[in-house]
C-alpha cells in the first residue's frame, strides 16, 4: 500500500494525467477513482462505524483495515434487517 501526501493542483494534475491515458484498465481506473476520494480523507466530521468495523472484523477473522477497504469498496456498513414474519389475521365466525 502507498501512502502520499498531494496538494490539490500536484492530484489535480496527476488525475488529468491518467485521463490522458489511451486506455483505462483497472487499476488505473481505481488509481483515478482513489484520487477523486481522497479529496475527501481530510474532511474532520469524517467518520466510520468503529463498533460495526470491529464486529466485523472479530466474525470475519480478519483486521479492521481490512474491513475498512471492503466499506470502501461498497459492503454495506451495517446489516439487513431481518423480515418479521406477519401473522395472518384470524378470521372469528359468528355462530347464531
Amino acid at each position: 500500500m502507498w501512502y502520499l501526501r498531494l496538494s490539490d493542483s500536484q492530484r489535480n494534475a496527476l488525475r488529468d494525467l491518467i485521463k490522458d491515458q489511451e486506455e483505462l484498465g483497472t487499476a488505473l481506473q481505481g488509481a483515478l477513482e482513489a484520487l477523486d476520494y481522497s479529496r475527501w480523507d481530510d474532511l474532520p466530521d469524517a467518520t466510520l462505524p468503529w463498533d460495526r468495523v470491529s464486529e466485523l472484523a472479530l466474525v470475519q477473522n480478519i483486521g479492521e483495515a481490512d474491513v475498512v477497504w471492503d466499506l470502501a469498496a461498497g459492503m454495506p456498513s451495517a446489516p439487513k434487517p431481518t423480515p418479521v414474519p406477519r401473522k395472518r389475521p384470524v378470521k372469528r365466525v359468528a355462530r347464531g
